[in-house]
């Protein structure tokens, strides 16, 4: 099982932990939602439980819910800056389809 990161979304992660002065890292699930099934979910981590799996990459935790893992097994989680959006961008090989919008995805 791996979650990685680029250098982009792990600064991006650290400027947010900060600015909000507190959080052990980024929370990484997912939740039923939208047409496709699934949609990704971000949250800050403050603590860890028995049932999370923990992925570190340029010293930024990401922290899935074991019970998610097999949704974003292999995920790799970019920050990316186009013209006046900038987001995080979730390249997951597991995603089979999405829905039109962008909001959900099917495994």
């Amino acid at each position: 099982m791996s979650v990685s990161l680029t250098e982009s979304a792990a600064r991006q992660i650290t400027k947010q932990l900060q600015k909000r002065g507190k959080g052990i890292g980024l929370k990484l699930g997912v939740r039923k939602s939208g047409c496709s099934g699934y949609a990704y979910a971000l949250d800050y981590a403050d603590s860890l439980n028995e049932t999370d799996a923990v992925f570190e990459e340029f010293g930024v935790k990401v922290i899935v819910q074991k019970n998610d893992l097999e949704f974003v097994d292999g995920i790799q989680l970019d920050y990316r800056r186009e013209g006046i959006n900038e987001a995080f961008q979730f390249n997951n090989p597991n995603v089979k389809g999405t829905c039109g919008c962008g909001e959900s995805f099917s495994v």
